[in-house]
């Protein structure tokens, strides 16, 4: 179990979900444990802050230790090749060993922008932690940048019986398409250099003018657009495109 407000923090590693970006989303569990922290981990490019670590600036104790777990690759190889697979492997076998020996004696939070369990970089040392057995494994929820991305556009998501589908920008063309044309409402995510793809497959299904692109949701450096008048061209890679269900709602007397 989690330690106890104001216990000594037990050998282990907890990961936690910082929501979409405002600290003042963090759950109060999640808040305490940042807050705590003698050591904390966190993903990152190479050459970059992190979001994870740039969404709990000023929350860090003074001495806190930082463990910056950078990325070997991120979009120099095609994600489905065997190089960038073995890559990634690697760099998860690395850290789930190197994660495991500090916390036989400490607790160490990994810090996850969202929730760890969706879509989450953390997801691939949780189960090779699992596997490996001997360490002590906590994750606490957090809010998805999803919701954080539905809620800036300041429009519901989805309304009755409306069916919700979410989907990643990685996907093909035809893969794209062929989901949205199934769902009253859509979220894509890992946005990034694939929005060209993205846009087209709305299009082809009739939906671009419906669709809205969201930065940053939540924080200081949010933006809100009709994706429709967006200009052509790469956005960051955790914008996410919304489409808002349209279903069945109780209508007001006249």
């Amino acid at each position: 179990m989690l330690n106890k407000p104001g216990a000594p923090a037990a050998p282990g590693i907890v990961c936690v979900g910082l929501g979409p970006g405002d600290p003042e989303l963090l759950s109060v569990r999640a808040d305490r444990l940042v807050r705590q922290a003698r050591h904390v981990a966190f993903f990152r490019k190479r050459g970059r802050p992190g979001k994870a670590r740039q969404a709990v600036a000023g929350l860090l104790a003074s001495g806190v230790v930082e463990h910056a777990m950078e990325y070997p690759v991120t979009t120099e190889l095609p994600v489905d090749s065997p190089a960038y697979v073995q890559q990634l492997a690697q760099f998860y076998d690395h850290w789930c060993e190197r994660l495991a020996q500090l916390a036989r004696t400490e607790q160490l939070v990994v810090l996850c922008e969202g929730d760890p369990f969706l879509y989450g970089s953390f997801m691939h040392l949780y189960t090779r932690l699992q596997a490996r057995g001997g360490v002590a494994l906590q994750v606490v929820p957090g809010i998805p940048g999803m919701v954080g991305c539905w809620h800036a556009s300041g429009i519901p998501i989805t309304w009755g019986d409306d069916v919700l589908v979410v989907l990643p920008g990685t996907l093909s063309e035809d893969a794209l398409v062929a989901r949205m044309q199934g769902a009253d409402a859509v979220v894509v995510m890992k946005v990034g250099r694939n929005l060209p793809r993205i846009r087209h497959a709305l299009a082809r299904c009739g939906r671009l003018d419906a669709a809205w692109l969201v930065q940053n949701a939540s924080t200081a450096a949010q933006q809100v657009r009709p994706l429709a008048a967006v200009p052509e061209g790469e956005v960051p890679y955790f914008s996410i495109v919304l489409v808002h269900g349209q279903g069945r709602r109780p209508e007001s007397p006249e």
